[in-house]
């Protein structure tokens, strides 16, 4: 019985293997090759570089640390490592050919290594292991669309194609269709998780008190942001918070980052946002940004029935999926990641997985914590426990959010 269990594990593990290789593989067979090796942001590296970081640290934590070989391809060992060369030396890379062969060559090993590993001792690291390729991978998913954004002086979405490839037909929403807010009673949330699959930043499970709040039904639409741009929300001071403000005259902007005028994306919700713009404007719609803690009791009960894993490729109107939470709000989970006001912390008695600098380094009250996950995350990290994390001004990422208000 009991190795029948150890082997049913096993088993599961090479299934989301396979599964977040395969959406890894898809990426790479459709990304221009010519945007292999060129940076699309200084703050991003190349997107061959994470393909080969991905085979790199499955290298590491599975044939060296666990199953004891040697290291392979030591030529690697500077460049693909996460604490390596800076993001601006990682271009000269080795060809898209002999990346793909590192990643074919790791994998048949680790897969070798898997069929006797002792699973019971072992599987956290192998969870951790699927969910740090799907991060990656969404990382060369939205790195991809700034290339395309900067090749055809467009915004990331093919706007021409979108309603054909979600088949909805809906009516167009005016800015106030989405508006609506549902009431949080005051009591008990659950933070985190302790399940096998959760990262160290997500432990250990705690409960805190909420007082009762409102948060809106939906993510924040592109109809709705239209109304703060088209009322100066991106010239007018008094929506901004000073950090905010000062942000925005060093990166003077008037729209997202993912933008388009086009009627056909009204119900969509709005992404490609800074947290500052996400601050501005809830500030304009008298509401706020509501806390990683509100976000997750507000999320509570909300299924994996949404859009994510690059399935349909871009974002969707905000009430295709019919998946409510308790108490409520939809789209929770799946197509744009939400920021919060949290700053991305420890919980009380986090201990570091599997290595110090996975989560604690970014400790620093500098990141703020997002979300929910997009349209580009994979199952592996799809829970209403997950967080991610970046410092407030980015707005490359697939990031819009949804208010809140006392």
């Amino acid at each position: 019985m009991k190795s029948a269990l150890i082997q049913s594990r096993r088993q599961s593990i090479a299934v989301a293997l396979a599964q977040t290789r395969q959406l890894s593989l898809d990426l790479f067979t459709q990304i221009d090759q010519s945007l292999f090796f060129k940076q699309a942001h200084p703050e991003f590296s190349p997107i061959g570089w994470h393909f080969g970081h991905i085979a790199f640290t499955e290298a590491y934590w599975i044939l060296e640390s666990l199953a004891g070989l040697p290291p392979s391809f030591c030529e690697y060992q500077g460049l693909f490592a996460a604490d390596g060369l800076p993001k601006h030396e990682r271009q000269n890379l080795p060809s898209p050919a002999t990346i793909k062969d590192y990643l074919h060559t790791v994998r048949a090993k680790t897969l070798d290594y898997l069929a006797t590993a002792p699973i019971g001792q072992e599987e956290r690291l192998w969870q951790w292991l699927v969910q740090h390729e799907s991060q990656h991978a969404e990382t060369i998913s939205f790195i991809w669309q700034l290339h395309q954004q900067r090749k055809y002086n467009l915004s990331s979405i093919d706007f021409g194609q979108a309603k054909s490839q979600v088949g909805c037909d809906l009516l167009k929403p005016s800015a106030n269709d989405y508006a609506e807010m549902v009431i949080v009673e005051a009591g008990e949330v659950i933070m985190g998780s302790n399940a096998i699959a959760a990262l160290d930043n997500e432990r250990p499970a705690h409960k805190l008190h909420l007082d009762t709040y409102w948060i809106d039904r939906y993510p924040v639409t592109c109809s709705q942001y239209s109304q703060f741009m088209t009322a100066g929300g991106y010239q007018k001071r008094q929506y901004w918070s000073k950090s905010g403000w000062q942000w925005l005259q060093q990166n003077p902007v008037d729209q997202p980052l993912y933008w388009s005028n086009s009627s056909d994306w009204l119900d969509h919700p709005v992404y490609g946002v800074s947290y500052y713009e996400a601050e501005a404007y809830a500030n304009f719609a008298r509401k706020r940004l509501p806390t990683e803690a509100e976000w997750s009791k507000a999320a509570f009960g909300s299924s994996d029935n949404c859009n994510h894993s690059r399935l349909i490729g871009h974002t969707t109107p905000v009430n295709t999926y019919p998946n409510l939470s308790k108490y409520g709000c939809q789209d929770m989970l799946g197509n744009v990641w939400e920021w919060t006001a949290s700053w991305f912390a420890g919980y009380p008695g986090f201990a570091h997985y599997p290595y110090q600098g996975y989560s604690e380094v970014y400790f620093d009250q500098q990141h703020r914590v997002l979300k929910g996950g997009s349209w580009a995350t994979s199952s592996a990290a799809l829970r209403t426990s997950f967080r991610n994390w970046y410092h407030p001004e980015v707005r490359q990422i697939f990031a819009g959010f949804r208010c809140a208000k006392d």
